[in-house]
């Protein structure tokens, strides 16, 4: 025990680390808790390839009927995110699911706690459920899913790309590090039954939801990233939107 508490420490740091020896209590008290960090990056075109990866094919998924059944996220939530506006990659290895990624653009609704990102800047778009299957991670998936998406987003004139990351997850913490992203903010939340509460780091800082349609509204403005270094993992102030 103390030693896989040491481990959490050294991966997550000293308040991530408790706070997810806090969300793993409080799951029998039917109580869930999440901590976030929005973080956004530069959309670059991919340089030349060198050949590796060949064997992935990437297509864009425009409709449910384009996901295949074992489809590793539930049906439901896929219909939603197409109903918002969502769009997703989907990456082939010799006919077999490979991974995924999903985006979007103007807005973003959260599938996990209540809330909803703005983007007001068409030069951004908001990524998130970036997948790949357990056994290919180490191979080209997940670069070749990247290389697509920046290429569709360089055409449309997207510039940055923001996503929240967990806060516990040590494995997407590092990931997202060697991209080069910029550290936007951070929010926690605790939902028990219908009351969320939500602590950010920007406003409106303190929101407490009573219900489905009461959420906070998180705006992230990209335009102010422009003279920022891309690899720099300060937080860039964001605005807010009433609900």
């Amino acid at each position: 025990m103390i030693a896989r508490m040491d481990k959490l420490v050294r991966e997550l740091g000293w308040n991530d680390a408790l706070l997810y020896a806090l969300a793993r209590a409080l799951r029998p008290l039917g109580a869930r808790l999440h901590r976030y960090y929005f973080v956004a990056q530069r959309v670059t075109l991919p340089g030349a390839g060198s050949g590796w990866g060949k064997r992935i094919e990437v297509r864009a998924v425009a409709a449910l009927a384009d996901i295949p059944w074992g489809y590793p996220r539930p049906r439901d939530v896929l219909a939603q995110r197409l109903r918002q506006g969502g769009r997703s990659l989907a990456a082939w290895r010799d006919g077999e699911l490979a991974g995924f990624l999903w985006y979007q653009f103007g807005a973003y609704q959260e599938d996990e706690v209540r809330v909803r990102y703005h983007l007001p800047s068409p030069r951004s778009a908001w990524d998130y459920d970036v997948f790949v299957q357990p056994n290919l991670r180490l191979g080209p998936t997940f670069a070749r899913l990247w290389q697509e998406a920046h290429r569709r987003l360089h055409a449309r004139g997207v510039r940055w790309t923001c996503s929240r990351i967990s806060a516990f997850n040590a494995d997407s913490l590092r990931a997202h590090g060697r991209l080069g992203t910029v550290r936007l903010g951070s929010a926690t939340f605790l939902v028990l039954g219908r009351w969320q509460c939500m602590l950010a780091s920007v406003a409106p800082y303190l929101h407490l939801s009573r219900g489905p349609a009461d959420f906070p509204h998180l705006m992230f403005d990209t335009d102010a990233l422009e003279c920022a270094h891309p690899h720099s993992t300060r937080e860039v102030p964001c605005q807010t939107e009433s609900p």
